[in-house]
Order: C-alpha cells, then sequence, then structure tokens
C-alpha cells in the first residue's frame, strides 16, 4: 500500500512550502485546505515535476465534523498515512471585547477542536501500525501568550500542551508526537501585526524556510522544536522574569505604534 503524508492548510504559506519541499524528497501526499482551484495546481505542478502521487480534499476545518469526514473519506480510500502535519490556522488581532465573536469560535474550532479530531482519528491508526509521525504548529506565543491575541495565543498555548502530554503517553507504541515553534512568519496573517511594536522589532521569517525546518523535524525529529536563536531565547524568558513584568513586557510589544 502506497504512504502518504497528509497536510492541512496546504495551499499557502507554510503548509505549501512544505508539500513542495517534501514531494521533491519524493513523498506522496495528502493536501487539504479550502479552495480546490490551489489544490488543483499544486496536484498537477507537484505530479509533473517530481513524479510523485498527490490526493487532495477540499475542507473547511473550521467544522471539526468535516474533520472527521476527512477522516472517513481517506480511510475508505484506503490510503495509509503514515505522517500527519496539523498545519491548517486562523489568527486575530484587536482587543478582545472589539473582535468578532463568531470569527473566534472559528479558530477555536480550526485551531484546536479539528486538530485533536484528527490527532485522535490518524494516532488510533497509527497505534495499530506501531508506526506514525504528527507534527502539530504552533507558535513562540505558545510560550509567550500575548494580549491583543488572546484567543490566538490561547489556541497556540493549547497545542504546547497537547503536544507534550499526548507525545508522553504515547511513548513506547510507535507513534511520535512532534511540536514546531516559528515566530513571526511572513504569510498574510503577518498583515494584522504589521503596526506592532514586535513586528517592527522582528523580522518575518520567510515560510520557505519555516518549511525546511518543518520538513525535517518531521522526517527525523523527536518532541519540540523552536525555530531560531531568538526565538528560543524569548520562549525561556517566563521562567526567568515574574509574571507581572513579562506581561507588561509583552504588551507593550503586541501594541500599535
Amino acid at each position: 500500500m502506497k504512504e502518504y503524508i497528509l497536510i492541512t492548510g496546504a495551499s499557502s504559506g507554510i503548509g505549501y512550502e512544505m508539500a513542495h519541499q517534501l514531494a521533491e524528497k519524493a513523498h506522496n501526499l495528502i493536501l487539504v485546505a479550502r479552495t480546490e482551484s490551489k489544490l488543483k495546481q499544486m496536484q498537477t505542478a507537484l505530479t509533473k515535476k517530481y513524479g510523485v502521487l498527490i490526493h487532495y480534499y477540499v475542507a473547511d476545518l473550521s467544522d471539526p465534523n468535516v474533520a472527521r469526514d476527512l477522516h472517513k473519506k481517506i480511510k475508505d480510500e484506503n490510503l495509509l498515512v503514515t505522517h500527519l502535519v496539523n498545519n491548517a490556522g486562523v489568527g486575530n488581532y484587536g482587543h478582545f471585547t472589539e473582535t468578532s465573536l463568531d470569527e473566534e469560535l472559528d479558530m477555536i474550532h480550526l485551531n484546536i477542536s479539528s486538530l485533536v479530531v484528527l490527532t485522535k482519528l490518524f494516532a488510533q491508526d497509527m497505534v495499530k501500525r506501531r508506526s506514525g509521525r504528527i507534527m502539530n504548529i504552533g507558535s513562540v506565543v505558545s510560550f509567550l501568550p500575548m494580549p491583543y491575541f488572546s484567543v490566538y495565543s490561547a489556541t497556540k498555548a493549547f497545542v504546547l500542551a497537547f503536544s507534550d502530554t499526548l507525545a508522553a503517553e504515547l511513548e513506547g507504541t510507535g507513534v511520535t508526537i512532534l511540536s514546531l515553534y516559528p515566530g513571526t512568519v511572513d504569510t498574510a496573517f503577518t498583515t494584522s501585526e504589521m503596526q506592532t511594536t514586535n513586528l517592527h522589532k522582528t523580522k518575518p521569517m520567510h515560510p520557505e524556510i519555516v518549511a525546511e525546518y518543518g520538513v525535517k523535524h518531521l522526517l527525523e525529529g523527536h518532541g519540540k522544536k523552536v525555530i531560531g536563536l531568538q526565538n528560543w531565547f524569548n520562549s525561556k524568558l517566563p521562567n526567568f522574569v515574574p509574571a507581572s513584568i513579562m506581561m507588561k513586557i509583552k504588551k507593550n510589544l503586541a501594541s500599535q505604534k
């Protein structure tokens, strides 16, 4: 049976770059995103350039039931998923009392609920085979929750706690749980951050570079990986700086200029 790597949020940003880099390494892929035209274009281009097998599914994972259906469709088509990359995610910026409740509920469903659904269902399959790797994409705000990114930060803090604890649970099963933590990435999401103090101090990393770290970690790594020395240092600050002072620093960084 042919083996596949499943990537959610595959049509742009980190997911798009990972798909290209994994195809170049001769891995067959299952791509998931909301826009069929982009997925179809990727399927054609990657198949032609690298000769790999590409399947795609159009899915809006802001509905966890869609995540359940996705797993069923893949199983029904007898596609063997050996690696899962939970990359799909969204964020927003602003004062919590002024941001959209509906958008934030969709964010929670996408960044948390569907990630849990896919991880549970595919992990169950992998445990039965005693083999598999699942990588969840977090953020440096998983370690440093930021004011004005309150719900987004909370969803990424969940990714950290969930990934670490699940990795411990699955030790000895043959299934490896990984997590990846980039800092600011040059994607559409950074548009809302462009006027914050933080973005003026930190140059966003190109998705291609983040994907290089991601591909290596997915295929060879263990545990969690924070990308970049500065981000690694920042992730450790809460261990040394008092919480009240740390929050003041973070509020200043996240404030608009």
